[in-house]
């Protein structure tokens, strides 16, 4: 005969005990079990983004300024998808701390649905790219490479929206080495063929941007392959019906899309923010753009690797919104504030004391010689400066990541989608474009804009999760039991044992 539950072990309804450790709640060792794989798993994107912006800094300072320009553009198409598709995260973790293992298999197959018939309609926008980066104003070899870029990624959309819903299946359930593994696989081979296919090396033709947009859309593929073939193993099959529950659940979809569309929303408000904030300082000019273009890639150095900690977090907290346990969401979240405070300033520290030691590989083999195209050494000078505005920025940026993933791991996403809309247009867009249009403003003034906006957003997040409105917020629906209770309560009839 099994020994009961304690007070505080909270029995799941199909008999499922949770995995956790009462002593380990919400402690930092168990925070670090879960976060750092997510965290080597972003930190690996991270290095991608870097090996891939060295090689082009190598064949082409111009190929530079474009990638960033297109690819944020690429990303702020699919963002309001993937947001959406990626919110399957938060309903595997309450379903999971629920112990309701048929509605996680059931979550993700709606974003699967999400994801493929969304991946297919941004595909469809390759077609434009030529007339679309000519519109936007950029000089005609910039704008050039950014729609040859442009266009070849939209055919990693399908692939990519598809693996973030897949994904969730294990971080969700805090199988997150999985999530890890297949990353650090992707990556890997989106950096070998960066090698390979950007400047032709061994029986492949030298293909310079287009390269490294073929390398993405083959690292995907891949990474969707694998997580597709781990889902349907015999062992989820069997524990979470990965198959029998693939059916389209319209209750389910309908509140996946509920929760699920503002976080989408909020990524995409935010980062459109962004790209209309590249194109304007790409209309400074070409040295202006790739010095940015280099400062963003090297804040990812920071900013990437907490994207695992905050999916963490999120992951955590809705676990113990779940559980009906929020008071541990609390304990884990400023354990991981922490964390992520301590490794955000390490990074400040080295972008203000050593900027030319992280910036030494991507001039090491710069051929950049000719006269009309940017020159290495004044790029290099404006990316050292504009370190300085990252540095500013990077606490606050760990405050917005930490709080803002904790309070959409409970539910609250309108909030997030509000508040960080109006900041990112406010705070930082509007002031460009009266900068750049009426005052003649520089690179300098946009960039203390997007810090100032980042510093806000940091501290707004903060506000909101000291209020605690999250803790009483859920996104899965109510079971039988608590009906009963809820339908006693309101009847104000005695609950009795």
């Amino acid at each position: 005969m099994s020994e009961p539950a304690l007070p505080h072990e909270p029995v799941a309804t199909d008999g499922v005990v949770p995995t956790d450790h009462p002593e380990h709640a919400g402690s930092l060792r168990e925070l670090l079990r879960i976060a750092i794989p997510l965290m080597i798993s972003s930190g690996s994107v991270s290095v991608m983004h870097l090996a891939n912006r060295i090689f082009l800094t190598w064949y082409s300072l111009d190929a530079v300024a474009a990638v960033l320009s297109a690819g944020i553009l690429h990303w702020t198409i699919i963002s309001l998808i993937f947001g959406t598709v990626q919110y399957a995260n938060t309903f595997v973790a309450q379903y999971e701390g629920a112990g309701r293992r048929d509605r996680v298999a059931a979550a993700v197959w709606q974003g699967m649905y999400l994801a493929a018939v969304g991946g297919v309609l941004v595909n469809l926008i390759a077609l434009f790219a030529g007339p679309l980066f000519a519109m936007i104003g950029h000089e005609p070899a910039i704008a050039q490479l950014e729609a040859e870029y442009f266009g070849t990624l939209c055919f990693s959309s399908v692939p990519t929206l598809l693996t973030a819903a897949m994904t969730c299946f294990f971080s969700g359930r805090s199988k997150t080495r999985v999530v890890m593994a297949v990353n650090v696989i992707g990556v890997s081979i989106n950096v070998l063929s960066d090698y390979l296919l950007i400047f032709g090396n061994g029986p492949f033709p030298r293909m310079g941007i287009r390269g490294a947009g073929i390398s993405t859309v083959l690292a995907q593929t891949v990474e969707c392959l694998i997580l597709a073939w781990l889902l349907f193993q015999a062992k989820p099959r069997a524990e979470y019906g990965t198959l029998r529950n693939r059916a389209f659940d319209r209750d389910l979809f309908r509140r996946f899309v509920r929760f699920g569309f503002p976080q989408g929303m909020h990524f995409f408000l935010d980062v459109a923010s962004f790209a209309v904030f590249m194109q304007l300082i790409g209309r400074l000019g070409k040295t202006e753009a790739a010095a940015t273009t280099l400062a963003f890639n090297l804040n990812t150095l920071a900013f990437i690797p907490m994207l695992g900690l905050g999916t963490a977090v999120s992951t955590l907290v809705g676990n113990r919104i779940g559980e009906g346990r929020p008071e541990l969401a609390v304990r884990t979240t400023w354990t991981a504030f922490k964390v992520s405070a301590a490794y955000m300033l390490t990074f400040a520290a080295i972008y203000v004391l050593l900027p030319e030691w992280i910036l030494q590989p991507y001039f090491a083999y710069s051929t950049d010689v000719d006269p009309k195209r940017v020159d290495p050494v004044v790029v290099r000078e404006t990316v050292i400066v504009l370190l300085r505005f990252v540095a500013v920025y990077c606490f606050f940026d760990a405050m917005g990541i930490v709080f803002g993933f904790a309070i959409r791991g409970a539910g609250d996403t309108r909030f997030a989608l509000w508040f960080s809309c109006v900041c990112a247009w406010t705070l930082m867009v509007l002031p460009t474009v009266v900068s750049l249009k009426w005052f003649d403003g520089g690179l300098n003034a946009c960039w203390w804009f997007c810090t100032i906006y980042i510093i806000v957003l940091g501290c707004g997040f903060f506000g909101r999760f000291l209020a605690g409105h999250w803790k009483s917020m859920k996104v899965i629906e109510a079971t039988h039991a608590e009906n009963v209770d809820e339908s006693l309560r309101d009847s104000k009839i005695p609950v009795t044992e």
